[in-house]
């Protein structure tokens, strides 16, 4: 039997996994705010259960069955944050936490009559990925807005979920998927970043673009 604090491993894993691998138990446990040796002793025990690959100092990498339940559970997390946005009304900073208490108790029926009714989505409010039932994911090409320069068009991809208070302020300003932006200004040493949103210009502070993908935007692509 896995338990909700395994799952809760599991999906961790999957995202850190996506910028580093194998991926370091102290990348984790800064991840989920937990002890190393707490963490070092779960990864431990997903080892023994065949989910994961546990080297001592070489870090954690997935069995194909790790990798697969991890997939599955965040299916089941980012079918909810869209279910609860679209037919609930659930503001977009409020989503990410309330997936979090049902992800782990809803069932395959559920979740098929919520893809169902949602038109089988590929994206959650935030434009992160959805998992398709049989576990493959499509990851658009992006990078984080810190890492553009001043002159690019570009289009939002995705916005980190963790922070609601961040999302409320991003909503605020209206940097959602899809938007469409121009970096007017970086200022140097990672110095604040200002867009042309529509007809109107905001200031974002270096931390929060790192936490905004984007791509460059079809007009910029086109030269």
């Amino acid at each position: 039997m896995i338990s909700h604090a395994m799952e809760d491993y599991l999906k961790a894993i999957y995202k850190l996994q996506q910028t580093i691998s194998p991926v370091p138990t102290s990348a984790l446990a800064d991840q989920m705010n937990l002890s190393p040796a707490s963490v070092t002793n779960m990864c431990k025990k997903l080892a023994e259960l065949h989910l994961l690959n546990h080297e001592p100092y070489q870090g954690v990498t997935f069995t194909e069955a790790g990798e697969k339940l991890a997939l599955e559970i965040i299916r089941h997390h980012r079918l909810l944050e869209l279910y609860l946005a679209e037919a609930l009304n659930v503001p977009w900073d409020k989503v990410h936490e309330e997936a979090e208490k049902l992800e782990h108790v809803i069932s395959e029926d559920l979740e098929e009559r919520m893809a169902a009714a949602l038109g089988d989505p590929r994206f959650d409010p935030h434009g992160a990925p959805i998992p398709t039932k049989t576990g493959t994911i499509f990851q658009p090409p992006s990078k984080p807005l810190s890492q553009m320069h001043a002159g690019n068009h570009l289009v939002v991809i995705e916005v980190d979920d963790a922070d609601p208070e961040l999302l409320r302020y991003l909503g605020k300003i209206g940097l959602y998927p899809g938007t469409k932006l121009t970096l007017q200004e970086y200022a140097p040493f990672e110095g604040p970043l200002t867009l042309q949103i529509g007809e109107h210009q905001h200031t974002i502070g270096h931390q929060a673009a790192k936490a905004v993908l984007v791509a460059i935007a079809e007009t910029d692509s086109a030269n």
